[in-house]
């Protein structure tokens, strides 16, 4: 083993790893932000990367299976996170290959069968996640307690509708707010601009994803090409973290919002009604809040800023968030969404 290098892919090498991932069955994940990769005399035989705080895109050559060059290469990936300061990581594989990311020092939070298996390198960091959410949690919480997860990139009077209507249903309503910081209104924001949206409902309960409810910005389909697949497989996997969070806080209720133009959500909702009763948690599709324009959407909010139409942005939020929008932090995210569009367009 000795002969094998391995380091960081260079200029040009994508090409090789984008080979070994379709010989494997794999594809390569779009939100990668390093890669490397094991060679034997010039030829890559696995291959690996980071984004963010997670590994992905995992793959040894089937001919060099055994001879434990994915450890040696999972090593080096962790050392890279070290050194970014990224020391608490999460991995998504196929279920045949979790035990082998266990020997290795991993953790299993969840998974949907064979098919997708979702870990962690603290052996108490799910765990101490469930803790953290029973602290923000009133020692004798009403019941029933129902729960909302959303982006709210930014939070729109469709994400308010969706709140009154669910706060309306249950005595504690836990609403989740997605943490991680790829969409482009960042987390803190996204948090702040909830709670002022909500704030005149007396029942909510306010908590941080963090890395464990999983959003679809951040899921590695790389291993499932068929589209349908990997958003069914998403939404069973976060149907079983969110099953296990229900059960810390006693939640009973899971409220969904509909996306008449979103097939992927529509599979979403429909995994998730699948995999939580069974759990105990039912789950409640509530129609979306619609206007003449049509249904209220963040992406139609996000595009209407990008053409500086400021009076359907004004008429798609509320006022907190339009203030917020008009404000220097606001301003800032504004700007970038419309270079992003320039740079889309060029």
């Amino acid at each position: 083993m000795e002969e094998l290098e391995i380091r960081g892919l260079r200029p040009g090498e994508e090409g090789q790893m984008d080979a070994l991932l379709e010989r494997e069955g794999l594809q390569r994940d779009g939100w990668l932000d390093y890669s490397a990769g094991a060679f034997d005399g010039g030829e890559l035989v696995a291959a690996g990367s980071c984004a963010g705080n997670t590994l992905r895109c995992l793959a040894v050559d089937s001919r060099r299976r055994g001879e434990g060059i994915l450890s040696r290469l999972v090593r080096h990936l962790i050392e890279v996170q070290y050194q970014r300061g990224n020391y608490h990581l999460f991995l998504y594989t196929k279920g045949a290959a979790a035990p082998q990311f266990e020997d290795l020092g991993f953790h299993e939070i969840a998974r949907d069968g064979q098919r997708a298996v979702f870990l962690e390198n603290r052996k108490t960091g799910f765990s101490d996640y469930l803790q953290s959410l029973r602290k923000e949690t009133p020692a004798a919480p009403a019941a029933p307690q129902g729960a909302i997860v959303m982006n709210a990139n930014p939070f729109t009077l469709g994400h308010q509708y969706l709140a009154e209507k669910a706060a309306e249903a249950c005595g504690t309503l836990h609403l989740f707010v997605v943490s991680e910081d790829l969409s482009v209104f960042p987390a803190a924001d996204r948090m702040e601009l909830v709670k002022a949206g909500t704030a005149h409902l007396s029942n909510v309960v306010y908590h941080r994803t963090d890395s464990y409810l999983i959003s679809r910005a951040t899921f590695p389909s790389y291993f499932l090409k068929d589209g349908d697949q990997a958003a069914l497989a998403q939404a069973r996997l976060d149907g079983a973290v969110f099953a296990r969070i229900a059960g810390a806080l006693g939640i009973t209720l899971r409220f969904l919002g509909t996306e008449p133009t979103s097939h992927v959500t529509a599979l979403y909702n429909q995994a998730l009604a699948e995999v939580l009763p069974p759990a105990g948690v039912e789950c409640r599709v509530l129609p979306r809040r619609e206007l003449a324009e049509g249904p209220i959407s963040a992406s139609v909010v996000r595009q209407a800023l990008k053409d500086g139409d400021w009076a359907l942005a004004k008429r798609l939020v509320p006022p907190s968030t339009a203030a917020y929008l008009h404000s220097e932090k606001g301003q800032r995210v504004v700007t970038r969404l419309r270079e992003m569009e320039q740079v889309n367009h060029h």
